[in-house]
């Protein structure tokens, strides 16, 4: 399979033997690649705001957007320029500072997740000995801008979809870390470059029998959670809360959220293919070499996008078949059901490795 780091290896020697300063080579590096993660922030969050009205039309028998562009494809363009030619409006007792701040706290929080993501092979921009630690780490920042959002507006609906939203996140942060570990378990890395080499051979899911499907189960329900999708959409309830958190923000400030939002989705299938199917490695199964020949021909980005759509698909199915749950409820089978299946999954796994039965 073709390595992309021969690319960035030879522009960043090419850059550095220039004879320019070496900070001056790292700087420019660095505005690169910041450009580039920015460009791909968009271009997903757009697709994915499409992605998802066109699977919700399918789901119930109509076309979805289809008046601007063939076959609407050029909505969401004209969505995004209407957000960007609106006015920001603060009002009357909010807390102004934080009011503007909360919504860079969440996009920046989204910004860094991407930016840990292995797209390809070669193709990581933060590869630490720790990252999936990072990771959990960063995500955790984004209710913060959330809480932060809900409690400055100075509205009642802000402040009770952010407080359902702290409760909900924090909550449903355990079983997701938890069904991660499984798997980190398994691995025996937090390397998160290590963790697709591990999976050259087989794909976790496969590689870790009963466990590894458990975890895989726990992660999509905790994921769906985490990023406040239906059927656990309830800090953005509109039938109660308007609007939830970002009731009160307009203009660019509230495309933050919506890019935000559409984005964690992308970022938490990305991580499911990445701990579960094998990131960007290609589908490999042992003893059919002219298969794994074959599927290595398919380049690397290709197998990482395809799998966090894949997935993606799953928790968009979730929303539009299920109806939401009450608040008591989805604490409830958190606290109640969830975290104590995630927590004896992690205990049966590390017997499993203990003992050597997985492949």
């Amino acid at each position: 399979m073709f390595d992309f780091g021969k690319w960035t290896s030879a522009f960043n020697e090419w850059l550095l033997g220039s004879g320019m300063a070496d900070w001056l080579a790292v700087l420019i590096e660095c505005v690169i690649i910041a450009v580039m993660i920015l460009g791909v922030y968009t271009v997903l969050a757009l697709f994915y705001i499409l992605y998802e009205r066109k699977l919700c039309a399918w789901f119930q028998c109509r076309l979805g957007p289809m008046r601007v562009g063939r076959w609407g494809l050029l909505q969401v363009f004209a969505d995004m320029f209407k957000i960007l030619i609106k006015e920001l409006i603060c009002l009357k007792g909010t807390d102004r500072f934080l009011f503007k701040l909360a919504p860079y706290l969440v996009i920046t929080s989204s910004v860094v997740m991407l930016a840990c993501l292995p797209w390809g092979n070669g193709l990581q921009i933060i590869d630490w000995n720790i990252g999936i630690f990072f990771v959990l780490a960063v995500s955790s920042v984004g209710v913060l801008g959330i809480l932060l959002a809900g409690w400055s507006s100075n509205n009642k609906y802000t402040l009770i979809g952010a407080m359902r939203s702290g409760a909900q996140m924090v909550s449903y942060e355990i079983s997701l870390g938890l069904a991660i570990m499984t798997i980190v378990v398994l691995a025996g890395t937090m390397d998160i470059s290590q963790l697709v080499a591990e999976q050259a051979d087989a794909w976790f899911l496969f590689k870790g029998h009963i466990p590894a499907i458990i975890a895989f189960i726990i992660y999509v329900i905790a994921a769906t959670a985490e990023t406040n999708r239906g059927p656990f959409d309830l800090p953005e309830a509109e039938h109660e809360l308007t609007a939830g958190y970002h009731t009160e923000y307009s203009g660019i400030h509230f495309g933050f959220f919506y890019l935000a939002e559409y984005l964690n989705l992308f970022i938490v299938s990305g991580i499911a293919s990445l701990m579960f199917l094998g990131g960007w490695m290609p589908l490999h199964v042992p003893g059919w070499e002219g298969f794994n020949h074959v599927m290595d021909f398919i380049p690397s980005p290709v197998w990482f996008i395809l799998k966090a759509f894949f997935i993606s698909f799953i928790i968009i199915w979730f929303k539009w078949t299920f109806p939401r749950v009450r608040i008591d409820q989805l604490l409830s089978f958190e606290w109640k059901y969830l975290m104590p299946f995630a927590l004896a999954n992690l205990l049966l796994m590390t017997v499993f490795v203990a003992l050597g039965w997985h492949f």
